[in-house]
């Protein structure tokens, strides 16, 4: 794999591990199951690709608000790809459906605000999306278009119960159409026809 940073994933850094799943919190999604593979019509490889559908339960009563960060840990770089950053989300038993767009959304890596396709490079193995829910004891005072830095900053203490739900991604192999062109000479080519 190209790295692995899961010490510096959301979960890591602003939930102990004692609140996973606290008070029977749980995050689930109707298009896979943990540790399944995620379908492409979520990823790079379709074209008209979108986020994929999540439920999840009642957090516990403190809840104020919901945040979902989603981050590849396997992707290169000294922190995990941050592929959604959402919050706004009702402290209560809830969804997101497919190609939903959320209340406020943040940064991506890519630096837009949108969910970013996985499109893990050809030939790694795949990679692993971990999807991440937060409770917060307070609104998020934020922006839309924060950043992670910011957003983390703004649940640091704050995180009351979190859930994770992750689904693993490897690009399909090339069928050979990608660079056919690669070996042709185009100034040999007549395009006049002459």
């Amino acid at each position: 794999m190209a790295g692995n940073t899961r010490a510096e994933l959301a979960l890591a850094k602003l939930a102990k591990p004692e609140i996973l799943g606290k008070g029977g919190f749980r995050l689930t999604s109707a298009a896979f199951k943990q540790g399944e593979e995620l379908d492409p019509c979520f990823t790079s490889d379709e074209e008209d690709a979108v986020a994929p559908p999540l439920d999840w339960t009642a957090p516990p009563a403190e809840a104020a608000e919901l945040v979902l960060i989603v981050e590849d840990p396997d992707a290169p770089g000294d922190e995990p790809f941050c592929h959604w950053l959402v919050w706004g989300l009702a402290p209560q038993q809830g969804q997101l459906l497919e190609g939903e767009v959320p209340p406020r959304v943040g940064k991506n890596s890519f630096g837009n605000s949108e969910w970013a396709l996985p499109a893990p490079p050809h030939g790694d193995e795949a990679h692993e999306y971990i999807f991440q829910l937060f409770a917060l004891d307070l609104p998020v005072a934020l922006m839309p278009g924060a950043g992670r830095a910011e957003l983390f900053a703004a649940m640091e203490g704050h995180v009351v119960a979190a859930a994770m739900l992750s689904a693993n991604y490897a690009r399909a192999e090339s069928d050979g159409e990608e660079g056919e062109w690669d070996d042709v000479d185009i100034d040999s080519i007549d395009f006049d026809g002459n």
